[in-house]
């Protein structure tokens, strides 16, 4: 079977919104895929302040915005269409959203972007609200994306995204493990906007700063640390409580920014290491894929090798596409397997009570 599709992501770093047009091939249970076109739309000032400011909006008000973030989607998905001639060769597109509310403790997650508005202005049949199904079977409804690591990304030991938040796949032959491991990008991004810059590139000014070990240790004690897995992260403990610890030093930008990235290679390799005493594995050659913006970060990159060298894991990061796309990539599997009525969440991931088909389906096309 050949399927082609558009996945949409809007990660909580607020750069923009991904856009990626997949070929799927599949034969005998056996994926493969090229990524045909991809680009990823920043956000104007005004929409990056509105996504940003939704959780304080009152209920009519949100709303209303996840409606017009909805048509706003499929205006950029138009876009994308006529910009790479893709005219009448998407059979389906699947839409993450924009996370905003994440509570899976009261069986509740919210991503803005209407999936009907979205089909009604592609005139495509869309698949949206990927994580709720998950939510209401008790799961976490995240991370998502270990069905497309599983199907589509070859035999990794380990596969790291370094979004807004970082999170970590075990791809363990017996149980396929998943879960967010710590903020990332989003709060890199709040420290390095005060020095001017968007984003730390390349992880230099992290790289001219130092350690602030009492705030190095004051985060790692976090209680989110000592939860067991399956678990998720909310993009509010990385605003509301890990910004805020690192800024109340008074230490420079570039010593909180070195400390913050010495906070993430300690919580990524510490977490590999207890995966791996508790399903240990036959064999002791161990690879680490990793994607995400995050991964552009070669500061970070080398301090996670340091890290975790120690464990006899290798850091190999993704060819520039993957890094980029790799999430809307798998939205558009997981819609594919939504439209195939198959599952496309993991219950061994998530903890809900069964794995799961998940995915609100709106008919773009006329009868």
């Amino acid at each position: 079977m050949i399927y082609r599709a558009i996945g949409l992501m809007s990660g909580s770093s607020l750069d923009g919104l991904d856009i990626a047009f997949i070929e799927f091939h599949e034969s005998k249970g056996v994926w493969e895929y090229e990524i045909k076109a991809a680009d990823c739309y920043p956000y104007s000032e005004e929409w990056a302040k509105k996504l940003k400011g939704a959780i304080d909006l009152n209920a009519l008000d949100y709303q209303l915005l996840h409606t017009e973030y909805g048509h706003y989607i499929g205006e950029q998905v138009n876009a994308f269409i006529e910009r790479h001639n893709l005219q009448y060769q998407v059979q389906l597109i699947a839409s993450h959203g924009h996370t905003t509310f994440h509570v899976p403790a009261k069986k509740m997650t919210g991503q803005l972007g209407d999936g009907a508005a979205i089909a009604a202005v592609t005139g495509i049949n869309v698949v949206s609200d990927l994580r709720a199904m998950d939510i209401a079977l008790g799961g976490q409804g995240a991370p998502i994306v270990p069905i497309g690591e599983k199907l589509l990304l070859g035999n990794y030991t380990f596969f790291l995204n370094v979004g807004g938040i970082a999170n970590i796949s075990y791809n363990h032959p017996d149980k396929y493990l998943a879960f967010d491991v710590c903020p990332a990008n989003r709060v890199m991004n709040m420290l390095a906007q005060e020095a001017g810059k968007p984003y730390d590139d390349g992880g230099q000014l992290a790289a001219s700063g130092t350690v602030y070990t009492g705030l190095l240790k004051m985060l790692n004690e976090l209680e989110y640390y000592q939860l067991p897995y399956p678990k998720s992260l909310a993009n509010d403990f990385g605003t509301d409580v890990v910004y805020p610890l690192l800024t109340s030093s008074n230490a420079s930008t570039e010593d909180t920014l070195r400390t913050m990235v010495e906070h993430i290679a300690i919580q990524i390799s510490g977490q590999v290491k207890a995966m791996l005493e508790k399903q240990p594995l036959a064999t002791t050659e161990k690879k680490l894929l990793a994607t995400g913006g995050g991964a552009h970060n070669t500061f970070l990159l080398e301090r996670l090798q340091a890290t975790l060298q120690p464990l006899g894991v290798e850091v190999v990061t993704a060819e520039k596409n993957l890094i980029d796309f790799k999430e809307a990539l798998i939205m558009a599997l997981i819609g594919v397997l939504r439209w195939r009525e198959e599952n496309n969440v993991l219950s061994s991931v998530t903890g809900a009570t069964r794995s799961s088909i998940g995915g609100a389906v709106w008919i773009g096309q006329e009868a």
